[in-house]
C-alpha cells in the first residue's frame, strides 16, 4: 500500500461529518492533502494545486459534497440502508407538492430549520442542501456509476474553474 493511498483513505473517513465545518478545518485537511499531493508527484512546496488537477483529486468540501451527493442517490434509488433512505424523502412523495414541476426533477424535501445548530450539519440536512444545489441534468443522471463520473467532472470543474 502506498504512502498516499494510506493518507488520502484516513481523510477521506467519515469526512461528511465535517459539512457544514468552518473554513478553518477543512484548510488543516486540505494541507495534509496537499502534502500527500506533493509527496506523490515528487514535486515543490507551492505546487500543490497543479498536483491536485493533475492527479484529479478534489478539495475537501468538494470530497464532501461528492460523498453527500453518492449517499444521497442511493437513498433516492433504495441502494442504501433503511435508516438512511428514510432521511431523504422525494419531492414527489409528499402529497402537497406532487403536483408540482419541481416533483419531477429529482428533488428531495429540505427540512426547515430555525436557526442554524450543529443538527443542520447531519445528514438529513447537509445530504439534502447538497442534493438541491446539483445540476438539474446531474440529477437525473441514468446509473449509479453514470452519475458518479457526472458528479466528479462537475465537482472537480467548480473546484478548479481555470482548468
Amino acid at each position: 500500500m502506498s504512502v498516499t493511498s494510506f493518507i488520502t483513505s484516513k481523510i477521506d473517513n467519515c469526512n461528511v461529518a465535517l459539512a457544514g465545518s468552518p473554513q478553518r478545518d477543512f484548510d488543516r485537511i486540505q494541507s495534509v492533502l496537499n502534502a500527500a499531493a506533493r509527496l506523490t508527484a515528487d514535486a515543490l512546496e507551492f505546487d500543490h494545486c497543479v498536483m491536485l488537477v493533475n492527479l484529479h483529486w478534489l478539495r475537501v468540501p468538494e470530497c464532501i459534497q461528492y460523498k453527500l451527493c453518492v449517499l444521497v442517490h442511493r437513498c433516492l434509488n433504495g441502494a442504501a440502508p433503511q435508516y438512511l433512505s428514510e432521511l431523504i424523502q422525494p419531492l414527489s412523495d409528499v402529497d402537497s407538492r406532487r403536483r408540482l414541476r419541481s416533483a419531477s426533477t429529482a428533488e428531495v424535501l429540505l427540512p426547515a430549520m430555525r436557526r442554524s445548530t450543529i443538527a443542520d450539519r447531519a445528514n438529513a440536512f447537509a445530504g439534502p442542501r447538497a442534493w438541491i444545489n446539483l445540476p438539474v441534468d446531474l440529477r437525473l443522471s441514468g446509473t449509479f456509476s453514470t452519475f458518479k463520473t457526472h458528479l466528479k467532472s462537475h465537482l472537480f470543474n467548480t473546484s478548479f474553474p481555470a482548468i
